[in-house]
Order: structure tokens, then sequence, then C-alpha cells
């Protein structure tokens, strides 16, 4: 039975703290009081472990990055200074801080042709198939290593990423 304006007026002046106190009574009686720290406290260890995957995730894209950027700035400086394997390879060890990077194989020196699937591979002194000469290629190689953040069940803890770029230096 529902209480007319005038019946909750007259239970007002009656009794004034009764409707905050049926209200307080029935949300009591629900029991919602506490469920959504409850339910955050159910959901907080998974969205925070997601937020780390993903964090993880892309710090092992950067890594990847960095290790192509090397190699690349490997050519770039062949490209500048000439070929020598020594100070290519300083170079690039000097240009990033990638944890384990490493320059394997040694840069190197080839004379080849510029072919549609890639770079033919010929002596220097011989002529390509159009009638150009050979042109001087140098290749650098990078591998780096990354290291997830924390250990995840069923993936590995350790990425190696290796690269190579080349470039006509003549």
């Amino acid at each position: 039975m529902r209480m007319t304006t005038v019946q909750c007026a007259i239970a007002t002046k009656l009794a004034p703290g009764y409707s905050t106190f049926v209200q307080l009574w029935r949300q009591y009686v629900n029991g919602s009081r506490g469920t959504a720290a409850v339910e955050f406290a159910i959901f907080a260890p998974g969205l925070i472990l997601m937020m780390v995957m993903t964090a993880d995730l892309a710090l092992g894209i950067y890594c990847k990055m960095r290790v192509q950027n090397a190699a690349q700035f490997g050519t770039e400086y062949a490209v500048v200074h000439g070929f020598d394997a020594t100070a290519i390879t300083n170079a690039v060890s000097s240009n990033t801080n990638v944890s384990g990077l490493s320059v394997t194989p040694p840069p190197y020196q080839f004379c080849g042709c510029a072919a549609s699937s890639g770079i033919n591979t010929t002596g220097c002194s011989s002529p390509c198939p159009d009638g150009s000469s050979a042109g001087v290629y140098v290749s650098v190689s990078t591998q780096g290593t990354y290291n997830t953040l924390i250990p995840y069940p069923l993936v590995q803890n350790s990425y190696t990423f290796a690269t190579q770029a080349t470039v006509r230096i003549q």
C-alpha cells in the first residue's frame, strides 16, 4: 500500500529521520552496499596485468625498431665515410643502447647488380645484364635482445631481434 503525499508529510513530521532511515535500511537489506568495491577488487588485478602486458609489448616493438635503426645507421655511416668494418661496428655500437646489441656477422662489402628481386651478386669488374657496371654495396647486420618486464606463463621471456640493412655506396 502506497502512502499519499499527505501521509508522507505526516510521517515525516512524526519521525524526522524516517525517510533516510528507510532508504538506508532498504540498501542494507538489498545487499548492494560495497558491491562496487568488491567488483573492483576482483577485476583490478586483471586490468593491471593487461596494462603491464601492453606496455611490455610496446617496449618489445620499440626495441626491434632500435635494432633496425642501428643497422640503418651503420649503412648511412658507410655511405658518408666509406667501407671500414671496424669503424662501422664501432659507430653502430655507440649509436644505440640496446641491451645485447651485436653486429653479427661483421659488416661486409660486395659487388652486384640491382634486380627486381634484390641484388644479384657479381664480380666487381663484371658488367650487369643491362650493360651498366656493377655497384659496390655494404651490408650491416645487427642483433639485439629484449627481456620481458615480468615472466609470463606459456610465453618466452627473452626475444632476439635480427635485422640487416644494405646500401649502395658506389
